[in-house]
């Protein structure tokens, strides 16, 4: 805390008899002086000076001192300095007014020298006070923030963690590679940040929460996963539930990134006209994260080889994509798609 030679003390008074009686009196505690003789002198060595404490007089020429102190408390940074009224105004009427002006105390001349040392000194040890609390208090809630999110970025790295080796387990269980899903994640990063509502939290979640989207997989026999060929209706009524039971699997968690990985694996299958399954969502009754990662899924499926299929080549994957939009697809993801396909290709291509 500041001892007394550090506590700078102004002084407005238009008589400067009366200045000079004051800054006597409390030379006595070692304290630093500046003066103004008018409330508008004083004003402007408030925006530019910074001071512990100000003494102020009422009745004075241009800017009076109820105005004055109205003033100072409408200064963010200089509205918590304390003000006490040193005024020959003795009356009630004008004792309130100081007080409702902002004032801390009000002290009537004429005045013994013992009760402005004393008062000024209470003042400026309150004010260093609340000061010196509100720094630790700034320090201590600084401390907390820095550390919950230290805790955060710990919670997050672990759901990460737990996300790559489900990808392994994934990858180990189906015809899908490392380098689709990772494409996937890419992709569906790159069409969320072209849609202008979507966070740049929520856009990493999705990059981060994507790689899940086939969770469910591990569920589905490995004859099924694995066949050559086409899947019978019964193999397919089986196939289609991983999207629900990769949803079962991730629903229970409250954490931001499983919480987006549970919407992805069960939505990345609705179509937009409502033909899609689980739940024959419809249009924007589907997840935006769920829409995304439709999109990046097909896309990537289309243009890479598989089990069952050979690639196709990207002018025929676009076609079949601009021809399902607003069927299959969101119309607004496939403009983005379309508009910026030399950005979703060079995603291919690494």
């Amino acid at each position: 805390m500041k001892s007394g030679k550090d506590i700078h003390i102004l002084i407005v008074d238009d008589v400067s008899e009366n200045i000079q009686v004051a800054m006597n009196i409390l030379r006595e505690e070692s304290y630093m002086f500046s003066f103004a003789s008018d409330g508008q002198e004083a004003l402007e060595l408030i925006k530019c000076n910074s001071f512990d404490l100000i003494l102020l007089d009422i009745m004075m020429p241009k800017v009076n001192g109820y105005d004055v102190c109205r003033q100072i408390k409408e200064m963010e940074n200089v509205k918590d300095i304390p003000v006490i009224f040193l005024t020959a105004k003795a009356d009630v009427d004008s004792i309130s007014q100081g007080f409702l002006a902002g004032g801390v105390d009000y002290i009537v001349k004429p005045f013994h020298a013992n009760e402005l040392l004393v008062r000024v000194k209470t003042h400026v040890e309150l004010a260093l006070s609340r000061k010196a609390l509100k720094e630790h208090s700034d320090e201590v809630q600084t401390k907390a923030r820095l550390q919950a999110e230290r805790l955060t970025k710990e919670i997050e790295e672990n759901q990460c963690e737990m996300i790559y080796i489900l990808m392994e387990v994934m990858e180990s269980t189906s015809d899908e590679t490392g380098q689709h899903i990772k494409r996937v994640a890419d992709t569906s990063k790159l069409l969320a940040q072209y849609v202008d509502y979507l966070s740049d939290e929520e856009v990493n979640a999705i990059f981060l929460a994507s790689p899940m989207h086939d969770i469910g997989k591990i569920a589905i026999p490995k004859h099924i996963l694995h066949k050559p060929g086409r899947l019978t209706d019964d193999e397919m009524t089986l196939m289609k539930t991983h999207a629900e039971k990769g949803y079962d699997l991730l629903k229970n968690s409250k954490r931001r990134l499983t919480t987006a990985a549970a919407i992805i694996a069960r939505e990345h299958h609705e179509k937009w006209d409502g033909s899609g399954y689980p739940r024959g969502l419809k249009g924007e009754e589907i997840h935006i994260f769920g829409r995304i990662v439709a999109l990046a899924d097909v896309f990537d499926a289309l243009t890479h080889k598989r089990q069952y299929k050979n690639a196709w080549s990207v002018e025929d994957a676009v076609e079949y994509i601009k021809q399902n939009s607003g069927i299959h697809f969101d119309p607004f993801l496939v403009e983005v798609l379309v508009e910026h396909l030399p950005e979703f290709l060079e995603i291919m291509k690494q």
